[in-house]
Parts: structure tokens; sequence; C-alpha cells
């Protein structure tokens, strides 16, 4: 097991509280904090906590011919989110989700904002997942940033290059932290997060313009736009 790069990246910056430092003080990031930022490859989020509030929404239907009750879920993600994960897409970062909770919304979420690896272990096995995926695309953990909130995730913060907690993590996920967000999942804490990791990479500017451009131009009847218009 590697040693967790939290201590150091934490208190180059962010002091005693081990708060995300503001946006605008990314020109004064310590150096680890920086070079962390600077080596991510492959960005992963947690669903549950982290791309939602943690709130699941359970429900049955049962149909008019008397068959067994249906079971849906439902959950609420944020539109803001969404943008901010397109555009570490479009920035060249490789997405991925790695839940313990078996769900199609979150197999739709992540078709809807095209993330190319989407895993789904009901026993929580996320460091193995998360190892496998790294070997099938050439990488090692220090690579990769992974965004949690509760101890499902603990095993693989302690691995990972950039550890990150939102908001509303749990004390045992925000010790292992290298940054700590000030948006509670399923509120912004992804995009928080996403402004961050680009702006600490000095590539947030492009990623603005590249989306305004998108946005700004005929698409042609062929074409397919650089980003999802709605998130």
């Amino acid at each position: 097991m590697t040693s967790s790069p939290s201590a150091d990246l934490v208190s180059g910056d962010a002091g005693n509280s081990g708060a995300l430092p503001p946006l605008s003080r990314i020109a004064h990031l310590s150096d680890a904090l920086r070079q962390a930022a600077e080596r991510v490859r492959l960005v992963c989020f947690d669903v549950d906590g982290v791309l939602t509030d943690g709130g699941v929404y359970l429900g049955a239907t049962r149909s008019p011919d008397g068959e067994a009750p249906r079971p849906f879920e439902f959950k609420r993600y944020d539109i803001q989110d969404g943008l901010g994960m397109a555009m570490l897409r479009e920035s060249g970062l490789t997405l991925a989700i790695i839940t313990g909770r078996v769900s199609e919304s979150v197999a739709m979420r992540a078709r809807e904002l095209r993330i190319p690896h989407c895993i789904q272990d009901p026993e929580a096995r996320k460091l193995p997942a998360l190892q496998r995926l790294c070997a099938d695309l050439g990488l090692t953990l220090a690579d990769v940033a992974f965004v949690g909130d509760d101890l499902p995730d603990l095993g693989v913060m302690r691995e990972v290059g950039l550890p990150v907690a939102v908001g509303n993590a749990v004390p045992e996920i925000r010790r292992v932290a290298a940054l700590q967000l000030n948006a509670g999942g399923g509120h912004g804490a992804v995009r928080e997060f996403a402004e961050w990791l680009l702006k600490a990479r000095g590539t947030w500017d492009d990623a603005v313009e590249r989306y305004v451009q998108s946005r700004s131009v005929m698409k042609e009847p062929s074409g397919q736009p650089q980003m999802e218009h709605a998130q």
C-alpha cells in the first residue's frame, strides 16, 4: 500500500482547515499540489453523495394486468456539475464513474455526459476496479484524481495521486483528502473541482473559450457539437 500524499498537499496551501484554496488563490498553490494536479490523467467520481446529494427515491409501479410491481429509482444530478465534467473531458482528461450501487440512472447519466468508463459494483470493491481500469489505460494510481465522500471510497483515496473530498464528506475521508471542497455532493462540488483542476493546470481559460466557441457557430447538419448543450 502506498502512503497518502494528502498531508503534504493540504498543509502546503490550505493551512489547518484543509479547505480547498479559493479559485482566486490558484497562483499560490504549493509545488506538491500543483504537481499532483498537472499529473492527473484520469478523473474518477463516486456517485451517491458526490454526483448526487446522497438521496435515493425508490418506488414501484403496478401494471394494469396484475403483474408484480416494477421497482424504479430516481437520483438528482446537478446541471453545472455536468458542464464541468464535459469541460474536463474536452480538455483531454479521461473520466470514469466508480460506484458501489447499481442503478440505470447512473448508466443514463454516464451516456449523457459521454463518460466512457462507468463501473457499478454492488460489492463496492472500488480499488480493484480502479486498478483494472488503470491497467487497461496504461496509467498508475498516481495519475488519478478521485472525488469521494464516504467509507467505500477510503481504500481508493488512500492510494490515488489526488484524493478529493466533497463538502459533505465524513471525517475519515477528509483526513486522507489532499483537497477538501466547499460545496456538497449534488450541489456543485464536481463543478467546483473541475474549475479548480483546470485552473491549477492553467487550462481553464482555454476550456471556457472552447465551450463559448462551440455554442457560437452554426452547426453543420451532419456535424457533431463539441459539447452537449444541456448538462
